[in-house]
């Protein structure tokens, strides 16, 4: 679960960046560049957020299935499945609004 969380995060995170980034290019232009700007990082750094997105989605449905696939003796009692799959399902919400944030 560990590493489905670390990579949802870790893409979302280089979604935003490569949004950014075009803001950033823009603004080294200034206003009396002639090159047109095409404008795609938005949308690329958004489609970046959703992979994340459904990385971390697709990490707590596996996790989920793999727990309730050990036997009851084998499950660990120290950890409650329910706090990690809120988690997850909550970066997955974060996610999906920076998905938007970055497209509007």
């Amino acid at each position: 679960m560990l590493a489905w969380l670390r990579t949802g995060i870790t893409v979302m995170a280089f979604g935003f960046v490569v949004a950014r980034f075009g803001l950033f290019l823009r603004m080294l232009r200034g206003p009396d560049d002639t090159v047109p700007s095409h404008g795609l990082s938005p949308f690329l750094g958004a489609a970046l957020v959703a992979i994340g997105v459904l990385a971390t989605a697709g990490g707590a449905l596996e996790y989920r299935r793999f727990v309730r696939g050990l036997p009851p003796a084998d499950r660990p009692g120290s950890s409650s499945p329910a706090f990690i799959l809120s988690l997850a399902w909550a970066i997955v919400v974060i996610g999906l609004l920076l998905g938007v944030v970055l497209v509007l």
